[in-house]
């Protein structure tokens, strides 16, 4: 009997350890132009999000004008719900801090700073308390962009506000070489994980396997506080001769079942162009790869991370805000994800 006692007090102190951290749910918003469309904004009163993540732009560089430019700035056509605070996000292409110099470097962080100020006001808020940058930095641009973010960091515009960045899979595997970024905060992106570019049956948006390769061993030791996104889109990965030809728009999952337009290759989510399709820039022969999330994706992946997550107060971002994605998703799904953090 004392042993089964001492296993009950152990049974309830692992699982008192175990205790779960407050979650806090929203959405990225990454279309160029806000509107408070109602049935969005009931998704954020349903998950009581206090907050959302806005793409404010995309930086690249210009080679006729030798410097950094935004690229398709957002447009607030309606100001945000005033219950809402906004996480300003700033997409930088990593190949940018290849072309910049220190000191153009230096340029940028100043230009993103006011940017992005000028364009929270025009959200209808005064403040906000965190701006994101996502950078899918590599070896060559890490110096340079590490300084970015140390520079930016010291804008009076931003003092008292949390820069933080964005996380993907390889860099938390391969920590020497990518690097610790110099803030205090990153959000892990789950998705995008798969090789897009190859031909065949995988869903580049979420692979399991490639989470325990690059996360099992490594994430729990990760030092910095990691909130964590999750994607519910989806997209038709097109490809010419087996040859990656690009991501169309104009295709969706209602057209792919068009049998006058598509064959489907078996039970596989390859789909064979019958005719030419110039509406999409298709010809007859290409191959299209649906890749979607489902609802039991979603669920499988948040359980995988919540037993290697450290245990911790976090936000967890879906990805992203449009009412076309999210109605193949019912609350009690979300919930369950939700629950498993």
């Amino acid at each position: 009997m004392r042993k089964i006692g001492i296993l009950v007090i152990s049974v309830f102190f692992f699982v008192s350890c175990k205790q779960k951290m407050p979650v806090h749910p929203t959405f990225y918003f990454w279309r160029t132009d806000y509107q408070n469309k109602k049935a969005e904004t009931n998704y954020l009163n349903q998950f009581k999000s206090k907050s959302l993540y806005v793409r404010i732009m995309d930086v690249d560089f210009n080679p006729d004008l030798q410097q950094a430019v935004p690229v398709s700035p957002i447009k607030f056509s309606d100001p945000l719900p005033k219950n809402i605070d906004i996480i300003p996000v700033v997409f930088l292409v990593n190949n940018l801090f290849n072309q910049l110099d220190s000191q153009h470097v230096a340029l940028l962080a100043n230009r993103v700073a006011n940017f992005v100020d000028a364009k929270v006001k025009q959200a209808g808020k005064q403040h906000f308390t965190e701006l994101q940058i996502d950078c899918d930095w590599t070896k060559t641009t890490k110096n340079q962009y590490f300084n970015f973010l140390k520079i930016l960091q010291t804008n009076p515009l931003l003092k008292n506000k949390t820069v933080s960045v964005t996380l993907r899979l390889h860099q938390v595997k391969n920590l020497i070489s990518s690097g610790i970024p110099p803030v205090k905060k990153a959000i892990l992106m789950c998705y995008n994980m798969g090789n897009l570019r190859k031909y065949g049956q995988q869903n580049s948006i979420l692979n399991q396997h490639e989470m325990d390769i690059y996360l099992k061993d490594y994430l729990e030791s990760y030092p910095l506080k990691l909130d964590v996104a999750l994607p519910i889109f989806e997209w038709a990965v097109v490809f010419r001769k087996q040859q990656y030809a690009g991501i169309s728009k104009r295709v969706n999952k209602d057209l792919l079942l068009n049998k006058k337009l598509f064959k489907q290759q078996g039970s596989s989510i390859l789909y064979d162009l019958l005719i030419d399709y110039p509406e999409a820039g298709l010809k007859q022969g290409d191959v299209i790869r649906w890749e979607e999330i489902s609802p039991t994706d979603l669920l499988a992946t948040s359980s995988f991370l919540s037993r290697y997550l450290k245990p911790e107060e976090r936000n967890l971002v879906f990805y992203h805000l449009d009412t076309d994605l999210l109605k193949h998703f019912t609350n009690e799904d979300f919930q369950k994800v939700i629950a498993n953090f």
